[in-house]
């Protein structure tokens, strides 16, 4: 008879799944200061060091000796807010009208930019594409509120359509997307646009999108304290933003697009998550809202994927997984 063998060890039930060894490396790397969570307490401090430390080239420097057009934009903002600050970018020497990116930075609507964001976006997407790309400098939380920065991007994306012609872009390509809090606003934004009958962009471009200001899914929990985006960053940023509207029963789905209720009549969506990140169940589900109400929807879950993890670790396997995904995904909307 063969010897008695222990059976492994069963995980808790909520155990969360594994990191991607190259991430997992990648994120040891940068030590436990990437982890440490937001809150209100932190917030200033946090905000006054990444306006410090996070790059924003200027634009000779996105002009990359020639290789790119880009000029920044000031326009007319919603009915009594201030003018909004578009950065308009596009490759050198291309005629006739280009399709747009429409884009929207994410930092959790309290931290980024519109500059910090376009040399890769130019670099991977502008150029073999030969689309133009629009980036937005929305105004951020606290210091602004919903619906300032979903309104800051509408009044953004209807200058641009109704100015395409200036713009050398065609109003009939648009494709507005974003990563993470730009991720959440990009849908935000095809809601409006379809319930005003304002542009009708496409396509939405959904990255590791931040939807559902109810903060309570299953991932959120499982990857509580382990994601670089936790559930207390998560609820620090909503709360930032919604202010005494944070919680509300009737909070409209422009604000957090989970609480929609009809999303019948929006563009395709790409949609992207990590397996091992906290907004990986709300992403999840708004790709079945869309399919459940007639849509068409590209979800992809990346499996032991941290939130923003091609950020941080560029070069692993995963992240050009992903990169040629979205690439790939773009290129077909665009033909």
């Amino acid at each position: 008879m063969a010897p008695a063998t222990n059976p492994a060890p069963t995980p808790p039930r909520d155990a969360p799944p594994p990191f991607d060894p190259e991430l997992k490396a990648a994120l040891a790397s940068l030590g436990d200061g990437v982890r440490e969570p937001v809150t209100p307490e932190n917030l200033a401090a946090l905000q006054e060091r990444d306006a410090a430390a996070r790059p924003r080239p200027t634009l000779r420097e996105l002009r990359a000796d020639g290789r790119f057009e880009v000029d920044e934009l000031r326009v007319p903002g919603a009915p009594g807010g201030p003018d909004v600050t578009l950065v308009s970018a596009r490759p050198a020497g291309l005629t006739g009208p280009l399709p747009l990116l429409y884009y929207l930075h994410g930092g959790g609507m309290i931290t980024g930019n519109a500059w910090s964001v376009l040399p890769r976006l130019l670099r991977e997407w502008a150029l073999p594409l030969e689309l133009a790309v629009i980036s937005v400098e929305y105004r951020l939380a606290p210091q602004t509120r919903y619906p300032g920065p979903v309104e800051d991007c509408y009044a953004g994306l209807t200058w641009a359509a109704a100015h395409a012609a200036d713009l050398g872009i065609d109003a009939d390509r648009v494709i507005i997307g974003g990563k993470s809090a730009g991720g959440g606003l990009a849908a935000a934004l095809a809601l409006l646009a379809r319930d005003r009958g304002g542009p009708a962009p496409i396509g939405q471009l959904l990255l590791c999108p931040m939807l559902d200001d109810r903060n309570n899914t299953f991932s959120g929990h499982q990857l509580a304290g382990l994601d670089v985006w936790d559930r207390t960053s998560n609820a620090t940023a909503w709360q930032a933003l919604l202010g005494d509207r944070y919680g509300a029963p009737d909070l409209p789905p422009y604000a957090a697009p989970a609480r929609a209720t009809d999303l019948s009549g929006l563009p395709p969506a790409y949609i992207e998550v990590g397996s091992a990140e906290t907004l990986r169940d709300e992403g999840v589900a708004y790709a079945n809202a869309l399919w459940q109400a007639g849509g068409q929807a590209e979800l992809h879950v990346w499996p032991g994927a941290f939130h923003g993890f091609d950020t941080f670790a560029p070069q692993a396997s995963l992240s050009q997984d992903a990169r040629n995904a979205r690439f790939r995904w773009l290129r077909r909307v665009l033909t």
